[in-house]
């Protein structure tokens, strides 16, 4: 059964006609340069568009599901009170018992690297505490500062080892009492998967307690994990060498043709340069999902190719998949104060909203600029931090710099930025904005997907290099760490189960030009509606902003028993 959250049944004004077959459905000065570098900094401050731009979402009036409705007529506060916890997750690395047992960190994973982690001699110091007298630290701590999480059916006691998870212990806490199935099957590989079942299952008691207040698996969540098991024995994830040597290959083109008109035809060579940076982003988002060990070597392709780091990126980009179009929660969701997809209580509203279907692509065009002001400061940070990985990703985002303004004057870099800024922007927001959000928890993460996503039908070879794999947006969704390559051949697949088990709305698609003209109408619809009385913030509610912003230093009741350090 689904929640109460579910029942909304208002339709966007689209989605009856779109699928007839499934009806469920610079002059280059030093004045230029420090002005562009300003406009990064304040921006990028005060503006969340950074976390937005990956795959933000429409919501339309009558687009929500759970206690809020953006009509035009005022709702109290009260009913925009969050649940008292919010989803919120990421490619766990789960600990080796034995090495937990033994006070040391876990094994890095192939898709671990990418995210970041706690400081690891404080890890090392907590779990040599937490274990010095175990049976001691156990009567000490109550059943409720417990944090448990279930996989597979099984409920697993993971309250001594999430100071030891590679991505952070906020992950773990904000999985705790939930079934974190997909997200640990999706995220992670076979390894990682294998050490979450040797992990200190909860006690009898307790997980017969938390198995009663827990949402029970629907019919499609354990249908998609025989989908998912098939496919895995299948091969699916073997990668295609021929498909990565000929994108390998277009980059690199794209890159040497913007070199060699750098000085001769810069207007060539910002566009080269440009789509180049949208080509690169594209693989580095392929690498950093991938499990395999060629995507491990190919890690710090992002930062060397487009001067973003993948350990930011992966943080806000992972917590996407698996709480997408979460109002408060998808850190991808938050672009206000300058593009809004729901209407904003009138305290947090702004004059741009009104003529924002006018100029978004204004703010579109500054997606990459702020990714790499972002990328530098989590960059800086995590080196502070000494977190493993730290140092050789920011000697790659240095040498991206050195390599561009050793090769490319300052007219043909800027506009390169802005270019593959506005590129990328298009193809990111239009995805989920124009599907259903969602003002609590779903647990059932499979039909969650198919609700809030959509995918795009190509019309063109040129266009499908463009959107790098994300025409494939519901089979990414879902299989997150699939090589792009085996994306359209899933599809028939996904289409079929999607009838087989009834999901609503079924498979959802539209064409190119005609999913961009429903992203235009989502910022019409929301720039024409009144403000709403007690609208939910878009940054995030109280736990659940971005791990970066909170420094990996998510507070859960359990650590407030613990004796701080002097």
């Amino acid at each position: 059964m689904r929640s109460s959250a579910w029942r909304s049944r208002n339709r966007r004004p689209h989605e009856e006609t779109n699928s007839a077959s499934r009806q469920r459905p610079r002059q280059s000065s030093g004045r230029t340069t420090i002005v562009v570098l300003s406009l990064l900094a304040v921006t990028s401050s005060h503006l969340p568009l950074v976390q937005s731009f990956v795959q933000p979402q429409r919501i339309t009036p009558i687009q929500t599901r759970g206690s809020y409705s953006s009509s035009r007529t005022p709702h109290s506060t009260s009913s925009w009170l969050p649940t008292s916890t919010s989803l919120g997750y990421e490619n766990d690395q789960s600990p080796d018992t034995e090495d937990l047992v033994a006070g040391n960190s876990p094994p890095s994973s192939a898709n671990d690297d990418n995210l970041s982690s706690p400081n690891q001699s404080s890890i090392q110091d907590n779990s040599t505490k937490s274990q010095a007298k175990p049976s001691q630290q156990q009567k000490k701590t109550p059943p409720s500062t417990l944090v448990n999480i279930r996989y597979r059916g099984t409920w697993y006691d993971v309250t001594k080892w999430r100071r030891a998870h590679s991505a952070g212990a906020h992950w773990l806490d904000w999985f705790d009492k939930r079934d974190a199935t997909e997200i640990i099957d999706g995220l992670h590989s076979t390894h990682s998967r294998q050490m979450t079942t040797r992990l200190p299952k909860a006690k009898a008691d307790v997980a017969a307690e938390l198995e009663a207040n827990a949402a029970p698996d629907s019919d499609v969540q354990i249908a998609f994990r025989e989908l998912f098991d098939k496919l895995l024995a299948e091969g699916w994830w073997e990668r295609d060498v021929g498909f990565e040597v000929m994108q390998l290959s277009i980059w690199a083109s794209l890159f040497l043709g913007a070199v060699a008109t750098a000085k001769t035809i810069p207007l060539v060579s910002f566009v080269l340069l440009g789509l180049s940076f949208v080509g690169g982003g594209w693989l580095g988002h392929d690498y950093i999902h991938g499990l395999d060990k060629f995507s491990k070597s190919m890690r710090n392709f992002l930062p060397l190719t487009t001067g973003l780091s993948g350990r930011w990126w992966s943080d806000k980009h992972n917590k996407h998949h698996a709480l997408t179009n979460e109002i408060g929660v998808d850190e991808d969701m938050a672009t206000d104060p300058i593009l809004y997809t729901w209407a904003p209580d009138p305290s947090q509203d702004s004059w741009f909203r009104r003529v924002q279907h006018y100029v978004f692509w204004v703010p579109f065009s500054f997606l990459f600029a702020l990714w790499r002001f972002d990328s530098l400061t989590a960059a800086f940070h995590a080196l502070e931090l000494k977190r493993p990985g730290a140092q050789s990703e920011l000697y790659s985002v240095f040498a991206h710099y050195v390599v561009i303004f050793a090769l490319f004057p300052l007219q043909v870099f800027i506009p390169a930025v802005f270019l593959s800024g506005v590129i990328s922007a298009f193809v990111v927001t239009s995805t989920h904005q124009s599907e259903e959000k969602f003002t609590e928890y779903i647990p059932d993460h499979v039909t969650r997907q198919f609700l809030c996503t959509r995918s795009v039908v190509m019309s063109n070879p040129i266009s499908s290099w463009i959107w790098g794999g994300m025409q494939y947006q519901i089979e990414h969704h879902l299989f997150p760490s699939m090589p792009r390559s085996k994306l359209p051949a899933l599809k028939p697949v996904i289409q079929k189960f999607a009838e087989d088990n009834n999901i609503e709305g079924g498979y959802r698609e539209s064409g190119e030009l005609e999913i961009l003209r429903m992203n235009w109408e989502t910022y019409r619809a929301v720039a024409l509606a009144d403000p709403v009385e007690g609208a939910p913030l878009a940054q995030g509610r109280e736990g659940q902003q971005a791990a970066i912003a909170e420094g990996f230093t998510a507070v859960h009741p359990f650590q407030n028993k613990q004796k701080k350090k002097p």
